[in-house]
């Protein structure tokens, strides 16, 4: 496996619990289990994504402001994440707020699968994209078995 396609599959785990969890409505058991999930998993994904993907782009020329670029739309993410654990789940202003936390991951998800991994494809070789999804792999994993706590800050 290489690292475009570890990416790519959580990615697809993402884009599942956006599509399930704006199917809920209230503050109900299913929309906190959800939530909790999505949250744990956009976490994973962003610190691993952010150490095994974006860090050695930053090191490139050719790659330094897509790497700066997919990092701060991380930021955006978790702003809205924030809003959301601070927000009502019953309000019309968490739906709104989570639809546009959807439609934020589902441009990030984009912008990486149509535009940057073609460009990282032609930074990092066979072997070191196989070499970072390892890592990337190990990682998330050891990080969804410990959320939140095994995330370094926490």
């Amino acid at each position: 496996m290489n690292i475009y396609k570890a990416i790519k599959d959580d990615h697809d785990i993402q884009r599942e619990l956006c599509s399930k969890i704006l199917k809920t409505s209230g503050d109900s058991e299913k929309r906190r289990d959800i939530w909790e999930e999505l949250k744990k998993e956009l976490e994973v994904h962003e610190v691993a994504e952010e150490r095994y993907f974006y860090s050695p782009l930053i090191d490139s020329d050719k790659m330094q402001e897509d790497a700066r670029h997919g990092m701060a739309e991380h930021h955006e993410m978790d702003e809205l994440i924030e809003e959301l654990d601070d927000t009502d789940m019953s309000s019309p202003h968490w739906l709104a707020t989570m639809q546009k936390l959807a439609e934020k991951v589902e441009h990030h998800l984009k912008d990486e699968e149509e535009d940057f991994f073609k460009k990282a494809k032609k930074i990092y070789s066979s072997e070191e994209a196989e070499s970072l999804a390892k890592s990337y792999g190990e990682t998330v994993s050891e990080y969804r078995k410990g959320w939140p706590e095994a995330i370094p800050g926490k």
